[in-house]
């Protein structure tokens, strides 16, 4: 994987207005918000939301298959309820998904 210059501004920035775009109640994958920006880099968001995601919704990006951000699970799903993101349980760690086909943000 060829490593993205985080703090070399466009990126980071594009990454953080696309997700503050994000509307109340939906969610958008890494692979999507990459894909907005014409790019295939859903790590590369990933590493831009870890490093300078916390001030703008970050728990409005989740993971493939509707997972919530990796090791932010119990801290995301109180926004989820606030919002009236529809949650589904599972038997992993995270203990829910999030319905993708009833919230998925597509601008």
């Amino acid at each position: 994987m060829t490593a993205v210059p985080l703090g070399s501004g466009g990126f980071v920035e594009a990454v953080l207005a696309v997700v503050a775009d994000i509307p109340a109640g939906r969610v958008a994958t890494y692979g999507d918000v990459a894909a907005l920006l014409g790019s295939r880099g859903a790590r590369a968001v990933g590493q831009v939301m870890a490093r300078y995601g916390s001030d703008v919704p970050w728990w409005r990006v989740v993971r493939a298959g509707g997972r919530p951000p990796s090791g932010h699970a119990a801290s995301a799903r109180p926004h989820y309820e606030a919002e009236g993101v529809p949650l589904r349980p599972s038997d992993d760690a995270d203990g829910y998904r999030i319905d993708l086909a009833a919230s998925r943000w597509r601008p």
